[in-house]
């Protein structure tokens, strides 16, 4: 059932606020992705059209959220993007040739994908704490940005993806693509300065 509501908290920050009901019932959250236009950012007093979903803990929030005068769209189930799926298992197949090729030790790929676990878990329990509004619990973006720097930047991809977790920011893809990059220069430049010798730890 559709409700019309008026946003009465944003904080496009962290990309969620409430919406208070025109009619009676309580006021509900609402994410950033549950808006069906995210070109534009909502204003305080803002009507908006909504139906109303449960979280994981069983808490009301909107979804399918348009602003007034625009047109609904048919919301189709969303699916995480494949091609950073593809992007970790190529640069996991190039890792593992290099090996095969005593081009690299073994420890290289066995250290990415350790640092990716860690930090595929330290999006999942941020994302946790966030739908928990655990706001002093929370990751420092800035670690997590530093875990993709050290190398765990497949995991941070997987979950931005599958998690939908840091997935909208801009600013913070921005520096985590620039983090991933620098790794992979490091990466490169530790090998041609031959500080990588294979045949350790393979």
């Amino acid at each position: 059932m559709l409700v019309k509501g008026k946003i009465t908290q944003w904080d496009d920050d962290k990309g969620f606020g409430f919406i208070q009901p025109l009619l009676k019932g309580e006021r509900v959250f609402v994410h950033i992705k549950a808006l069906q236009n995210r070109s534009r950012r909502p204003v305080m007093g803002e009507v908006v059209t909504y139906t109303v979903g449960k979280d994981e803990q069983g808490r009301l929030q909107a979804q399918q959220v348009t602003f007034a005068g625009e047109k609904r769209k048919l919301k189709t189930a969303k699916r995480a993007t494949t091609w950073p799926l593809w992007c970790v298992l190529a640069f996991a197949a190039v890792l593992s040739v290099a090996v095969a090729m005593t081009k690299l030790p073994l420890y290289v790929p066995l250290l990415y994908a350790g640092l990716s676990v860690v930090t595929f878990m330290a999006y999942w329990l941020d994302k946790r704490k966030a739908q928990a509004k655990q706001s002093h619990k929370r990751t420092p973006e800035s670690r997590l940005q530093f875990m993709a720097l050290l190398g765990g930047w497949p995991g941070a991809l997987l979950a931005q993806s599958y998690l939908r977790h840091k997935s909208q920011k801009r600013a913070f893809l921005q520096v985590f693509y620039f983090a991933a990059l620098l790794n992979l220069i490091a990466l490169a430049w530790l090998h041609s300065q031959h500080m990588l010798p294979a045949g350790i730890g393979g």
